[in-house]
């Protein structure tokens, strides 16, 4: 799991190579609350109406939301009706703004879907730096991406708006490193708390029922 409170970025990855497993166990027993997840108090307000909101906060550069990405698109089809899922990239610095910033222009334009495995790839098979513009646009002009459009994106107001946001929530959801799952406002499930990405998945599982039952008690 990455997150904030490292003294360097070396540090940081052998902490989260070391501290987030890859084996594929699924959980064995009803996760435990304070120890496989938290409950947000105070809750936070969600943004679909008469959905059971669930959030992937992720970085683009984390190497566990990269091993955990081919395991999303399965995952998420088999998600009840009644949820609906949603990616916001978390800012912690600078740094995170810049991949938060990649991630919300490409979605601005419709692209970000399309080209997000091939975007991973890159970052974290071939060396893309996120943070330089420059090789950025020359790497999406290649995928197909028309870079004039991109380019207006990615200073535009809807994307600075939406960039604000995610650092609001990235707080308010006391997030401290990715990948890190929440469900209605009310429980997040974090790598950290889990020992695997299979467990992981299955916690936000068990969670999304549990925000069923919280609505249905209302």
């Amino acid at each position: 799991m990455l997150n904030r409170t490292n003294a360097s970025f070396t540090a940081l990855l052998l902490a989260v190579l070391l501290g987030f497993t890859t084996t594929g166990s699924a959980i064995a027993q009803a996760p435990v609350r304070g120890t496989n997840y938290v409950e947000l108090s105070p809750p936070q307000p969600t943004e679909t109406s008469g959905k059971i909101e669930v959030i992937e906060f992720f970085w683009y550069g984390c190497p566990h939301c990269y091993a955990l990405e081919p395991l999303i698109d399965p995952w998420m089809k088999k998600l009840p009706k009644d949820a609906v899922f949603k990616r916001v990239p978390a800012i912690f610095n600078d740094q995170w703004g810049v991949a938060a910033r990649v991630y919300y222009a490409l979605d601005a334009i419709g692209e970000e879907e399309r080209i997000r495995a091939a975007l991973f790839d890159a970052i974290h098979k071939e060396n893309l730096r996120i943070t330089s513009e420059s090789a950025v646009e020359e790497w999406l002009g290649k995928k197909g991406v028309s870079v004039e459009k991109y380019k207006a994106a990615y200073k535009s107001f809807g994307v600075e708006s939406r960039l604000r946001r995610a650092a609001q929530m990235t707080q308010s959801y006391k997030i401290d490193g990715v990948p890190t799952f929440a469900v209605q406002g009310r429980f997040v499930a974090s790598a950290t708390a889990n020992t695997d990405r299979q467990q992981l998945l299955s916690v936000t599982d068990y969670l999304v029922g549990e925000a069923r039952r919280g609505t249905a008690k209302k």
